[in-house]
């Protein structure tokens, strides 16, 4: 598995300096400091990485954070204990139940992860926090294994579709790009998809299982990952074959935009703008596919320990980052260049997730999920009446 992470147990001397020894300081050549030239790297997670010298000084900063988070975690590790965030559950129920440590490692933990979990611990916290090691407690140890097993050679619409988008999923990655990486991401998706026929499998389920095989560096607890994703954390029906729960989203930010963003909105609805066209590949990838890794990974920090409204965080700040850009915009190719080119270049994961909770105010999730409801009724009308115009068009071919 890329990455090396096996099963033994190292301390956390190993851990630190094996962390250590995968952050590298970026250092473009001379000829490239002199001219301001494009160079190209590799990050973190071996993705190449494209940018000009502000963009390295930018990377080494945000290095040199991670570092510093670092040091912070293996503090608290050292005073409170390895699995110390296991214990931040506060009961509602019984006052007199309420344990003051608890609250305050709840605090501490929900403040941490907003800074960024070290990349080495992140296996771990996910996975507990998630509520993957949960899920992956209630059926036999044996399960992915034997479910991978029994459909090995099964053949499918979603497997035939699957096969199509291994070779275009991050192409030119060292590890996904290869015989071993392919195999292992397809064992995740078709194991998946067998898992829940509803959802089968969907594009851009094989960016975001790509990414969780990264992190998580061995395919069962990326597909427990996945398993906990699409069946906990996201809106239910986002990868449905009619994607119902993706349009729900789209209105709800949309709705979002123009309440919290109303300059900004009121421009793109005079250019005819539909979110649609930026938010579709962000709210099915989770943003794998537009930002850079390691910010992508800490909007997933958050996502795993405080839910999806992250997402809608994330996307308002990137349109209100580049509001007086997008103001000035005359069509709607303009509008997506800006963007995209923002998103690509987001390499400061803090200047991003500032903006997300500092810029956007306090959202709910039961905010969130009544602007939900209240939306399901058009875009259920909508995709039926699409269905129907699509069947009245297939009776006048034949």
């Amino acid at each position: 598995m890329y990455g090396g992470g096996g099963s033994g147990i190292q301390s956390k001397r190993d851990l630190a300096l094996e962390y250590q020894a995968q952050i590298q300081t970026l250092r473009p050549s001379i000829h490239a400091r002199r001219a301001n030239m494009t160079v190209k790297f590799q990050d973190l997670y071996g993705f190449t990485v494209e940018g000009n010298v502000d963009d390295v000084n930018v990377l080494n900063e945000v290095r040199e954070k991670v570092r510093q988070q670092g040091r912070v975690w293996w503090a608290m590790e050292a005073s409170k204990g390895a699995n110390w965030y296991l214990e931040t559950h506060v009961s509602s129920t019984l006052k007199s139940s309420l344990k003051f440590s608890s609250l305050v490692n709840a605090i501490t933990l929900k403040r941490l992860i907003r800074k960024g979990i070290p990349p080495t611990l992140r296996p771990k916290v996910w996975f507990s926090l998630s509520g993957a090691a949960k899920k992956k407690s209630t059926v036999p140890e044996s399960y992915y294994n034997d479910l991978t097993r029994a459909v090995e050679d099964k053949v499918t619409p979603a497997t035939k579709q699957i096969d199509h988008d291994l070779p275009r999923t991050f192409p030119g990655h060292p590890w996904l790009d290869t015989p071993e990486g392919h195999a292992a991401l397809r064992r995740v998706l078709v194991g998946y998809s067998f898992r829940d026929s509803d959802v089968g499998y969907c594009q851009g389920l094989n960016y975001v299982a790509a990414l969780l095989l990264l992190v998580m560096k061995t395919e069962e607890e990326a597909f427990w990952m996945l398993a906990v994703l699409l069946e906990n954390v996201l809106v239910n029906d986002c990868y449905t074959n009619n994607l119902s729960g993706c349009h729900v989203e789209q209105r709800v930010f949309k709705d979002m935009l123009t309440k919290k963003c109303s300059r900004i909105s009121t421009h793109l609805e005079g250019l005819e703008f539909d979110v649609s066209l930026v938010c579709t590949e962000w709210f099915l990838c989770l943003y794998s596919k537009s930002l850079p890794s390691e910010t992508t990974l800490r909007v997933w920090d958050v996502l795993f320990y405080e839910g999806a409204k992250i997402l809608f965080n994330v996307a308002l700040a990137i349109f209100k980052m580049n509001e007086d850009e997008l103001v000035l915009t005359h069509h709607v190719g303009e509008v997506i260049n800006v963007i995209q080119k923002t998103t690509h270049n987001l390499f400061d994961p803090d200047e991003l997730l500032t903006a997300a909770f500092d810029t956007m105010g306090f959202m709910t999730t039961t905010n969130i999920s009544k602007q939900r409801k209240k939306q399901e009724p058009a875009v259920m009308a909508e995709l039926d009446q699409r269905v129907r115009r699509l069947n009245s068009l297939n009776g006048e071919d034949k």
